[in-house]
Parts: C-alpha cells; sequence; structure tokens
C-alpha cells in the first residue's frame, strides 16, 4: 500500500486524490489564460483553496519548450515576493524551479515542496539543497532534457535512475513524489506516448511512492481536438479521470474547481488495492502487467539481478482465445501447455473427436508462452501457423505503436 506524508498532507492509496492548484507567473507561457498577475496573486491561490486545493504550485519560469527563455534573475524577481505573499496559506506550497539557490530561497520563503521538472538533472546541488531542508520533492523522469524520455519503458528507467540517485544520496525515500512528464517535452514525443503513460500510470507502482500527473491544457489534447490551450478543458477532465482511475494520487491543475468534480468521481471507479496487515506483517496483491516491471521490483527487495532476470517472466500471465483449432491441433496445445505447468480449457466434446473443429482458451505465463510457441512452431498440422498468430499476439500485447496509435 502506498501511503505517505507530504508536508503534513498524507498521499496515497487510501487518500482522496489530492489536488494541486497551479500559480503561473511566466508570461511566457503556452497557456496565457493561466498567468496570474502579482496583484491578485493571493485572491488567485484563496480561490483555488476554496475550491479544494489542497496544495498550491506556483512557477515563474515556464518550461514549454518553445517558450521565450529567460533570466534566473527574471524568475527569482518573479517567484520570491510571490512565494512571501501567500505564504500564510492554509495548504502546502511547492516551488517549481530547477535551479538550487531558487529553491533554497524559496524554501526560506515560505514554500514546503521542490517541484524540479529535470529530476535532478539540471541542477547537481539540488539534491543538497533537498536534503538540507529535508522537504518533499517532485521529480520529474527526465534524462537530459526535461520530460525527454519517449515511452512507458523509458520513463520508468528514468524515474529507476532517479530516484536510485537521490536516495544514495541520502534522501528519505518518504520524500519523493514521481512525475511521469506526461506533455509534449520533446518533438519526439507524440501524443499516443502520452495515451500510452496515461493508461498505464498504475505501472508506476513499483516505485512505491505517490504519482503526480500533470495533464491540465497539455498539447496532446491540443493535437487530439484541434484545439488550443484555452479551449482545452473538457479534454483535460476526461485525461485527468482516466488517469486518477488508474492510479494517480496526485492531479496538478489549472481548473481547480472542475477537476474536483472529475477527480471525486474517478477515484471512486478506482478499485482498492488488496492488502491485508498482521502485527508485522503485511500483504499486498500485486498487479504485473509487465515483466520487466516485476523485474524492478524484485531487485528493490534485494533480489539479484539474474535472479530476477530468471523470474520475470513467470509473472505475468496471459489468457489468449484460440478459434477454430482442429481436435488434434487443440489436444496437442493442451499437452505442451500442460507439461510446462500452464493449462488449456477445451469442450467436452473435443476429446472424443465428436466435432471437427472447436475454440480453446490457453492460460500460462509469458514464459509458457514463449516456450509453447518455440515447441509447436515446427510441428503438424496448422501448429506452424498458430505459433506465428501466438507470437504476434504477445508482440502486439507489448507494442506501443500498436495499441495507441490511431
Amino acid at each position: 500500500m502506498i501511503e505517505k506524508t507530504i508536508a503534513g498532507l498524507k498521499v496515497g492509496d487510501d487518500q482522496p486524490v489530492r489536488i494541486m492548484g497551479v500559480i503561473n507567473l511566466s508570461k511566457e507561457s503556452f497557456y496565457k489564460g493561466s498567468v496570474i498577475n502579482a496583484d491578485s496573486l493571493l485572491e488567485a491561490a484563496q480561490k483555488m483553496v476554496d475550491e479544494g486545493a489542497d496544495l498550491i504550485d506556483i512557477g515563474a519560469r515556464s518550461t514549454w519548450p518553445l517558450a521565450e527563455k529567460i533570466t534566473k534573475e527574471k524568475e527569482r524577481t518573479r517567484l520570491l515576493p510571490a512565494i512571501r505573499n501567500i505564504a500564510e496559506i492554509a495548504v502546502p506550497i511547492s516551488v517549481d524551479t530547477m535551479f538550487s539557490d531558487l529553491a533554497d530561497e524559496a524554501l526560506d520563503a515560505g514554500a514546503r515542496i521542490i517541484n524540479d521538472v529535470s529530476g535532478f538533472t539540471a541542477d547537481e546541488k539540488m539534491i543538497g539543497v533537498a536534503k538540507e531542508h529535508n522537504c518533499p520533492v517532485i521529480l520529474m523522469a527526465s534524462n537530459k532534457l526535461p520530460g525527454d524520455p519517449v515511452g512507458m519503458d523509458a520513463i520508468i528507467d528514468s524515474l529507476g535512475s532517479i530516484t536510485g540517485r537521490a536516495e544514495r544520496a541520502g534522501l528519505n525515500p518518504d520524500n519523493i513524489i514521481i512525475d511521469p512528464a506526461i506533455g509534449k517535452w520533446t518533438p519526439y514525443k507524440l501524443p499516443m506516448y502520452d495515451y500510452e503513460t496515461i493508461d498505464n500510470i498504475k505501472r508506476l507502482r513499483i516505485f512505491r511512492k505517490p504519482i503526480l500527473a500533470a495533464i491540465s491544457r497539455k498539447s496532446f489534447i491540443g493535437e487530439t481536438l484541434n484545439k488550443s490551450a484555452a479551449d482545452r478543458l473538457y479534454g483535460s477532465i476526461a485525461a485527468t479521470a482516466i488517469a486518477v482511475r488508474n492510479g494517480a494520487h496526485i492531479i496538478r491543475t489549472h481548473d481547480v474547481a472542475p477537476t474536483v468534480d472529475a477527480v471525486r468521481v474517478a477515484e471512486n471507479a478506482r478499485s482498492r488495492i488488496p492488502e491485508v496487515i498482521s502485527g508485522d506483517h503485511e500483504a499486498e496483491i500485486l498487479d504485473i502487467k509487465h515483466p520487466g516491471d516485476c523485474e524492478k521490483l524484485m531487485e528493490s527487495i534485494g533480489v539479484t539481478h539474474s535472479g530476477s532476470q530468471i523470474m520475470k517472466n513467470k509473472t505475468v500471465v496471459y489468457n489468449i482465445l484460440l478459434r477454430n483449432l482442429t481436435t488434434t491441433e487443440a489436444l496437442i496445445i493442451k499437452q505442451e501447455m500442460l507439461s510446462r505447468g500452464g493449462d488449456a480449457a477445451l469442450p467436452r466434446e473435443a476429446v472424443s473427436h465428436e466435432v471437427e473443429k472447436i475454440d480453446i482458451i490457453i492460460t500460462g505465463t509469458h514464459l509458457q508462452m514463449e516456450r509453447l510457441i518455440k515447441k509447436i512452431k515446427n510441428q503438424v498440422r496448422a501448429l506452424p501457423q498458430i505459433a506465428d498468430m501466438l507470437f504476434e499476439l504477445v508482440r502486439k500485447k507489448n507494442d506501443t505503436i500498436f495499441r495507441y496509435s490511431r
């Protein structure tokens, strides 16, 4: 079960999904309607809190790749007075910056959380600031540039590297929140990759940390709907509801009130994670969809790399329906699966050969399917063709382009 206390706020599986309202001080932003003037700052922040925001994220530099660049001093003159202005607000304040000295000053001014979209890759001193203040940090998937991993596998690899480095440097693991970098951070980030991320947010549970999704009015919504940032509210709400349904713990948004409504409905449609606690013992059912995820999870509890390599393909189970097989082909497949520890369900008539064609359901792990495919590839009748079909089926299950391109 994932549950942490972030700046005094409980976040996790059994807590309400937390809403992070965005205070944007950057005139260079892609969404001009989100920019807040200094003279209305406190009023805007209070309005977000009244509408249901649990946190306020304040930033003064646009992270939009096409935005005009500003100096660090310009960011400082926008950011620090604004934080001091709203420091007494009733919810924790997060500072959105990639610079360690600005983060340090912002924390002294009243911020309680660092939101670093570079995932500690832009400024090597940021880890030291976070460690000194013992504050929560939001770390976004990044390698050389903010948000540059493309595809969920790359996002997981990046977050694994970032969180591992942070923890080895002495950061409290319970202070880390992860962000999968939804949005067009690089030209190579096509909308299908953001849809893959939203659909597979639950895969990030392997890190055992709260998951933040920053979806609000992002470009993938605009490209899908052919609408400007000002007209992407409904699309944002739809994507947010899906992200919450799939496991996000924190939602970062420009539009607090409508997002709160969508989140409250979506979180009630999300099933609870089965867990049992008895004394010092805990048990939880893991929902593993990809062998590589269980490999990383096993290594996180101390399993050797070679051991996790052997085990990983045993952790994902397939249930595959095959239609119009001859009874002989079906019986061969069943025997081959049984010999590998899997199974296949056949109609009663198959044993007595009373019918010419039947349907079967094969049940087995990824490893058992691989071995079945290899075994029947060179056998009689249509079994080589069936082997090719099974191979293609497994490939498509793990192919981002097949699953999410339209």
